[in-house]
């Protein structure tokens, strides 16, 4: 769907090990120097649906396909980077085509790892990296409101309302505040500002707390600071071990059970990451279920049965007669489709439906 989460950080946080456990695939280089990663890695990560698996075990079909999400893996960045600092202003630019930021953020000690900044402190890494967001949004403001007075100097209607939006918004993160708590975000105008600038402070921020094997079962001081911090701004924290992580790569289940117990977890911090950077994206799942394929079909929330239909094939949506459905529960409950019918638990539904996430549906159309 074109959606993407960017992980972000300062340098030698665990972005590019992170990278390389989510993909199951080693193809960030993870090195003890700043810049190692040069150009962005893209990767498209599954979602976990413990719920396909429960769909399978009934239909039993040849394959499963889980919805996925993009995560792409952006260099380090350090101070000055709005002014070209470092890799700055083409790793600004790559954030700027998420609509998610996963920040990582270092919350262990390690005298092996060198730290850009000298030493340990979550709170100013991220500090750091959200001023830089501030300070290029601030100069992608300032050379919009110029041009819009020029154009507002012509009787531009419409630029005169940018115009006024546009100068609220700049004085609003001058101040240090984000774009992400400005009044008028329902405004007309602060959307096509949006649609047009993309601005970084705008997007939503998940902090991934990388912390040492001691640091997985109880909170360190460190992963502490950074949740009082997080509940503040009114933000995530997801606690993760990324050197764990990717030891996982490779494992089945059973033994990344075993790893995760033995380590006093119940729950892989990248499943988390990847589950909430999913909803956090604004999206959801339906179903289809047989005996070919279980499949799990990504649409935005508050989605109708036309354009869910859509996703499978544009002919869908312009031929959609009507959409059978059966939520989740009642197929599991009754033991697949031909025991959710004979329940009464099919239901028809038509163009307006909203479809509901973990509806298992087949459409009727004719084109």
């Amino acid at each position: 769907m074109g959606l993407g989460i960017g992980l972000v950080g300062l340098p030698n946080v665990g972005k590019s090990t992170t990278f390389n456990a989510l993909t199951k695939a080693q193809n960030a280089e993870s090195a003890n120097y700043p810049f190692c990663t040069i150009e962005p890695n893209k990767a498209v990560v599954p979602v976990p649906d413990k719920r396909l698996d429960e769909l399978a075990k009934i239909v039993n079909p040849e394959r499963i396909q889980y919805s996925t999400i993009d995560f792409v893996d952006i260099a380090g960045l350090v101070k000055g980077a709005s002014k070209g600092e470092g890799l700055g202003n083409k790793f600004l630019s790559n954030i700027k085509e998420t609509e998610v930021i996963l920040q990582i953020v270092r919350c262990f000690e390690d005298e092996n790892i060198t730290h850009v900044e000298g030493s340990i402190d979550p709170i100013r890494d991220i500090e750091i990296i959200e001023t830089e967001l501030l300070l290029a949004d601030i100069d992608a403001l300032e050379k919009r409101v110029s041009n819009l007075e020029r154009k507002a100097k012509g009787n531009d209607r419409d630029a005169k309302a940018q115009l006024e939006i546009a100068k609220a918004l700049l004085e609003h993160i001058e101040s240090e505040q984000p774009a992400s708590t400005f009044e008028e975000i329902d405004s007309d105008a602060y959307r096509t500002l949006m649609r047009e600038l993309r601005l970084l402070s705008a997007k939503e921020i998940i902090y991934g707390a990388n912390v040492d094997e001691d640091g997985l079962e109880e909170d360190n001081e460190y992963v502490t600071k950074l949740k009082e911090y997080a509940k503040e701004r009114n933000r995530e924290v997801i606690k993760l071990c990324a050197k764990i992580e990717e030891e996982m790569v490779g494992f089945d289940e059973e033994e990344k059970q075993e790893m995760l117990e033995s380590l006093g977890v119940k729950e892989s911090g990248l499943e988390q990451i990847i589950r909430k950077g999913f909803e956090k994206l604004g999206l959801m799942s339906y179903f289809t279920a047989g005996v070919k394929e279980v499949r799990s079909w990504t649409i935005r929330q508050n989605t109708t049965a036309p354009k869910a239909a859509a996703v499978i094939h544009n002919d869908f949506e312009k031929g959609f007669i009507r959409a059978e459905v059966i939520s989740y529960e009642d197929f599991i409950e009754f033991g697949g489709e031909a025991g959710a019918k004979e329940a009464g638990k099919m239901r028809l539904e038509g163009k307006d439906y909203i479809v509901q996430d973990g509806d298992i549906m087949h459409f009727r159309f004719n084109v």
